[in-house]
């Protein structure tokens, strides 16, 4: 079944609106604000032994193992959550426009020439 004139357009409308927002979450990586996987490891490592030093402080009722273990687990999740430098602090932050692709030799990541060839793909449309 067709759709309909106007429920074609409010798809064109979405998809373009999509769009708009999928280049914004792109953009957003490239301020450095990206998660650190060592930062996660490191995280998932410390909520782990806290956990497990929360379990002894509960079995063998010694309140302060109990609570330095809590501390832990939270120090754990604050580090996994904290963003790392990312690439804003490995070289200087571009405009857009100012961008240029990337040969195709070069030593950029596989999602830095993934976006170069999205943003080119968008200025010539």
């Amino acid at each position: 079944m067709p759709l309909s004139e106007q429920e074609q357009r409010l798809l064109d409308e979405m998809e373009r609106h999509l769009m708009n927002k999928d280049a914004d979450v792109v953009s957003a990586s490239r301020d450095g604000r990206t998660l650190s996987y060592r930062n996660i490891v490191y995280g998932t490592i410390l909520v782990l032994l806290g956990l497990g030093g929360l379990i002894t402080g509960v079995s063998t009722g010694i309140i302060a193992v109990g609570v330095v273990a809590f501390l832990v687990m939270v120090a754990g999740v604050v580090l996994a959550a904290t963003p790392g430098k990312g690439l804003a602090a490995v070289r200087p932050a571009a405009d857009k426009g100012q961008r240029k692709p990337s040969p195709a030799g070069s030593t950029s990541s596989f999602m830095d020439r993934m976006n170069d060839r999205w943003d080119r793909r968008q200025d010539g449309a």
